[in-house]
C-alpha cells in the first residue's frame, strides 16, 4: 500500500506527517486548544515549524498546559524558570509574549469567538493546487494582526495569524490534490 498524497511540507518527517493527517487545519473552537495554537505560533517565528513539534510536549509541560489563568499570573521567578528550561526555546521575548498574551487573552469576552469572526465564523475553503500558491499572509490574517495586537497581544504578526488560520482550521490550505483537503471542512 502507498502513502497518501499529502501536502508536500508533510511528507518530509513523520512527525509532520502525523500532524498534518489528524491535526492541521481541522476547525478548532476549544479555547485551551486555541491558546496552545496562539503560542506555539507565536514561537515558531523565525524557526522552522518542526522545531516547535519536537518540543510541543515540553512547552506543555513548562507552560503547565498552556493553562492561561497561571500563565497570566507567572512571575520573575517563573520566567526565570522557563529561561532555563531546555525543553522550549530560550526566547525572553517570547516568553514574555505568552506571559502577556495569556493577560490579554483573559481581558477578551470570547476570545475564540474573535478569532473565527475573521473568517464569518466558518472555515475558508481554498483551492490551492502547488505549494506555490499558497500565501504567507492575507488581507485577513492581516486584519487579525491588527485586532490582535490592538489588544495587547505579541507575537501575533499577519504572518503568524495566517499560521495560526491554518493550524486552527479557520483556513483549509490543504492542497487539491492531499487527500485531508475534502475531509477536514466542518
Amino acid at each position: 500500500m502507498t502513502d497518501p498524497a499529502r501536502c508536500p511540507w508533510a511528507s518530509t518527517d513523520p512527525l509532520y506527517a502525523a500532524y498534518h493527517d489528524t491535526e492541521w487545519g481541522v476547525p478548532v473552537r476549544d479555547p485551551h486548544r486555541v491558546f496552545e495554537l496562539l503560542c506555539l505560533e507565536g514561537a515558531q517565528a523565525g524557526l522552522a515549524w518542526i522545531t516547535i513539534l519536537r518540543k510541543r510536549e515540553g512547552y506543555r509541560s513548562a507552560f503547565e498546559g498552556f493553562a492561561v489563568e497561571r500563565m497570566a499570573a507567572y512571575t520573575y521567578d517563573d520566567r526565570a524558570r522557563l529561561l532555563a528550561d531546555a525543553r522550549i526555546v530560550r526566547n525572553r521575548a517570547k516568553i514574555d509574549a505568552f506571559i502577556g498574551n495569556a493577560q490579554a487573552w483573559l481581558r477578551l469576552e470570547d476570545p475564540v469567538a474573535v478569532l473565527w469572526s475573521f473568517v464569518n465564523g466558518r472555515p475558508l475553503v481554498n483551492r490551492w493546487r502547488t505549494i506555490h500558491e499558497v500565501p504567507a499572509q492575507t488581507e485577513r490574517s492581516k486584519a487579525l494582526s491588527r485586532e490582535l495586537r490592538g489588544h495587547g497581544f505579541r507575537f501575533v504578526g499577519p504572518t503568524i495569524c495566517y499560521a495560526l488560520m491554518q493550524s486552527a482550521g479557520l483556513v483549509n490550505d490543504h492542497l487539491i490534490g492531499c487527500f485531508r483537503h475534502a475531509q477536514v471542512a466542518e
